[in-house]
Order: C-alpha cells, then structure tokens, then sequence
C-alpha cells in the first residue's frame, strides 16, 4: 500500500496528457463499479496487486480517460471496497480548483442547449462532457464522505461546499426542470445539498449549518417532496434547540415586513408548511414535526393554534383518547378550562369504555377540577379512577392522584350545605393528602395543601408546622407560602407576627398580589386597634388600585 500510496502522490513522474473528451470515452458513460465490462471483470485481482500507476496507464490508454477522470474513477473503487485512507490519497491528487471553471462552463452550455438558445453558437471543442462534471463532482463528494469517516468535519464540509458552488455559479436561479435528465449528476447535487449542512452541525458551526440549510430551500433544487421536508425539519430544529440567532440576510427577505424575524418566527413558519403537507398528504407523517411544533407554539404561548393543528391531524396518528387529552392540554394551557373538561370526560366517558383507561386524562381532569369548587364532585370522580388504575401500573403517580383526591374533598366540603357530608369530606380530604405526603415526601405543593386543610379545619398549630416546612422547601421564595403563614398566625391571635410576615411577602410580591396583600397588612392592623396605621395602609391600597384602573384603561392587554 506504501508503494500504491508513493505512486499516487508522483504527479511529476506520472504526467497524462489532456485529451479532448469523445462520446466513446468512458467519462461519456455512467460508469461504475457494478456495470464494469467483461473486459474489467478480472481487473478487481488485478487491481488489488497492482500500483495505482498500472492502473492509471491502463485507465487511460483503454478507456481514454485524462488524469483527472482516471483518479476520479480510481478514488470511487477504493471508496466502495472501503478503502477510505486509499480513496482519499487518490482523490488528493485531483487538481479541483483548477477543473471548476471548466465545468461551470460545462453546465452552463448544456442548459443553452436545452433552452434550445444553441443555434448560431458554436460549442467549444474541448468542452467538458456532462458525464466528465458528473465523474469529478462525484469524486469531490466521495472525498468529503472519506473526511467525515476520519472526523475531519470541517475539510469535509469544505470540499462539499465546492459541489453547490460550482453548481451555483453556472445556475444562479437553481436547477431547472429539464436537468432531471441528468438523473446522476442531479443525485449527486441532491447529495451534498443534504449532507453540507449535517457536517457543519456535526463539526459544531451551527451558523454555518443554518446558512446551508436556507441555501438548500431558497432556490429550486428539484428536491423530491420527502427530502425537501426533511431539510426543512433539520432546519427548524436547529433554530430551535441549536441556540445560536441567525437572523435572516438581508437577501433573503422576499416577504418584505412580513418576513420571519427572529429564529422562533422562521422555525414555526417552517414548521407550519410541513404541517400543511402532512395534511394533504404531500409527505409522510413524522412525529418529531408535532414535537417541534408543540415546543415551538407553547414557548410561544400559542396554545389554542396548537389545538388547531392538532385537530387538523388525520385519523388514525393519534387514537381518540390521546387526541383529545393533547387537545385538553392545550385549551388548559390556553385558559379554557371548561372546554379542556368537556373534552376529557369524552376521553373518560361512556364511549371509551371498551378500551384501557387512559391515565393521564383523568389526572389531567382532576388537577381542572381541582381548581374550581363548582366541579369538586367531577373532581373527586376522576381522581379515585385515576388511584385504581395506578393501584396496577403507573404508581409513581399514586401520589399526585391523591393529593388531587384530597384537594377535590376539600372543595367539594366548603361547597356541601350538610353537615355531616361537610365533615365526611373534610376527613377524607385530611386522609388523602396525609397519603399524598407520605408517597412524595419532595412535593412542597402536597404540603402546602395539607397546611391549607389543616388551618380551615382550625388545626392551626399542625398547620403552622406544615406552612413552615413549605417555607423551608421552597427557601422562603414563596409569596402564597407567606400569606398562609400570616393567616394562621392571626387565626392564633399573633396579629403583629402576621403583619411582620406580610410586610417580608410585600417585599417579593408583584402588583397584583401587592394590592392583596396590602389588603391583608390593613385587616390586621385594625384587628391591633391601630386605625392611624390601617387608613394609611388602605390609602396605599386605593391609590395602587386607581394606577393600575388607568393603566388597564390605556392598554386592555396589560398584565399588572
């Protein structure tokens, strides 16, 4: 191999003449390794004992190939023996640069041809051949296949970039239609489009990654559906996740105002295209464009267009269950809690009672309903279904169920108007958040809930203990874990041990629980007989109130 290796890099010993290219030259033939003639079927034992000078000798003197062409054809056997050190030695010694403008000019003349713009020119005589631009382009994308084997990214990506250079050079506005016929050297386009922007991701250049991506989608590349789809996900993805802001050159702009203008408006844009695809069923679904188009729009906070794109999805992706729990999370999310509840009782109703349970929509309904009082009853429905299901599989969740069991008798007692069923409920609600704390021993919010029962069930010295611990979890950074503390505090009668409390929330509060809490510091200051003290506090209160009454008035939309 040393001897192979010594001969290739001998360009002063070996020196072919050019020789005008004919029809009849192997470089007008797609030729490759598996259509090799009856006259090369021994050539593999041969070529295996022979230094690459033999075998360039023989290329060209019976095959009219020039040097160039002959390392090409050479390079790319080495390659698909897997001799990957042996193909890249050979293709080193491919002048590339040199050989560009020829074969810019090359692809240029054939497309005058097509056009049909040939007539009264003449062609130049010693043109390349189009199958001659296929065999080097080739040759260049086997070298960068050969530098991303040995992990050298960068090289790899280099060279790579020559092929859509070149190209683009003699094909400013892309490949047009009729080039398909030249189904190789297309394929070979095709190739480096996909694999330049992988390379530069790979090596770590995710700026450059981006820029090759836009190149492969802004001009016509007669890209199949499929792998047109497939560079726009790679695309979005890596303006998602890659962290780098790469706005959009100038250039590139042909939406005017409209245009995308950051990374989270390109990647949506992207997605939203594939979206409609699927749909129409242009390429084939692939879950990872919903995962991207759900982190995308709920960064966003786009939830109700999520649930739109998520209803538009055929039948069949999604079985009936799933989607309206994925369509309940959004409506949720969305702040339409009475419609995520309307769609979760289909996903647990009567309907779907022939098939398995679906876990997470009764948790799901259990947490909504949770947070009203109207909807304990439904509340607590859901979630002693969802503690039989985990009793069998999914028990890490066991916890969470019954923490929501116990929130939901909490509500549904200070909703009855019976005693006895106020006591049964409260009683249960003690119970199950009690199990709640002992299965997730780390969920401040378990505990934060126990407290909450504790105190309206006037266990107030178990409740300071419990509005404490959750303090201490959530290291004294929780404004709703300081109002507990003061309620309790002045339920015991500590009314200035409550006001100290209030005044270290005021602190940390923002506007909205500012006005609460000053609220709160006022009721507590009059419970100490102190009016001078109470009148100043709700003269604070008052003069909060009109700021943000006249702030609202200027702009609905505000958020105080």
């Amino acid at each position: 191999m040393s001897k192979m290796l010594c001969a290739c890099s001998g360009s002063e010993k070996y020196k072919f003449e050019e020789v005008p290219q004919s029809p009849e030259s192997l470089a007008t033939r797609d030729f490759s390794a598996s259509g090799l003639s009856s006259r090369t079927g021994d050539w593999e034992s041969r070529f295996e004992e022979s230094q690459v000078e033999d075998v360039e000798s023989t290329l060209k003197e019976a095959l009219s190939l020039n040097y160039e062409e002959a390392r090409a054809l050479l390079g790319r056997l080495e390659y698909q023996k897997g001799n990957i050190d042996g193909a890249l030695q050979v293709f080193h010694g491919i002048n590339i640069r040199s050989l560009v403008p020829r074969m810019t000019n090359a692809i240029v003349e054939k497309t005058r041809q097509r056009k049909g713009h040939a007539k009264g020119h003449n062609s130049q005589t010693d043109a390349m051949s189009m199958h001659s631009v296929s065999l080097l382009l080739e040759a260049i994308l086997l070298k960068a296949k050969s530098l991303e084997a040995l992990g050298c990214l960068i090289d790899a990506a280099k060279e790579c970039k020559v092929i859509i250079d070149t190209v683009e050079a003699a094909l400013p506005n892309g490949l047009p239609e009729s080039f398909a016929e030249d189904s190789k050297l297309q394929e070979i386009i095709h190739k480096a489009l996909e694999l330049l922007p992988k390379l530069w991701k790979h090596a770590g250049f995710l700026g450059e990654a981006i820029t090759a991506y836009r190149r492969a989608l802004t001009k016509p590349w007669n890209l199949d559906p499929q792998k047109l789809a497939s560079i726009q996900k790679d695309l979005a993805g890596i303006l998602l996740h890659g962290g780098v802001e790469a706005s959009i050159p100038p250039q590139l702009r042909t939406w005017g105002s409209i245009a995308p203008q950051n990374n989270m408006e390109e990647a949506i844009l992207l997605l939203l295209i594939l979206m409609r695809k699927v749909v129409h069923q242009v390429i084939c679904w692939d879950p990872e464009i919903m995962d991207y188009l759900t982190f995308a729009l709920c960064v966003s906070g786009e939830f109700e267009f999520l649930a739109h794109h998520v209803e538009q999805v055929l039948p069949g992706i999604y079985n009936r269950a799933e989607r309206w729990y994925f369509l309940a999370l959004c409506y949720s999310a969305a702040g339409q809690n009475e419609v995520a509840l309307n769609l979760l009782k289909k996903a647990s109703g009567v309907s779907e009672s022939r098939h398995e349970p679906h876990l997470l929509s009764l948790l799901l309904g259990a947490k909504i309903c949770s947070q009203n009082l109207e909807h304990s009853n439904a509340g607590i429905d859901f979630a002693s279904r969802a503690i039989q299901i985990a009793c069998h599989k999914d028990k890490h969740l066991k916890g969470q169920c019954h923490k929501y069991l116990g929130i939901c008798y909490g509500n549904a007692a200070r909703a009855s108007g019976s005693d006895s069923q106020r006591v049964h409920y409260q009683s249960e609600s003690l119970k199950s958040l009690s199990h709640a704390s002992m299965m997730e021993r780390e969920d401040p919010e378990i505990i934060f809930h126990l407290g909450l029962e504790n105190a309206f069930q006037r266990n107030l010295s178990v409740a300071l203990g419990n509005a404490r611990t959750y303090s201490v979890m959530m290291g004294g950074s929780s404004r709703k874990g300081w109002k507990l503390l003061s309620l309790i505090l002045s339920a015991e009668e500590r009314f200035e041990d409550a006001e100290t409390i209030v005044d270290l929330a005021l602190d940390e509060a923002g506007s909205r629980d500012h006005l609460e809490l000053l609220r709160l510091k006022a009721v507590l200051q009059v419970a100490q007989e102190q009016p001078k003290y109470a009148l100043e506090t709700y003269g604070v209160l008052f003069s909060q109130l009109r700021t943000q009454k006249e702030l609202e008035h200027k702009n609905p939309e505000i958020l105080i």
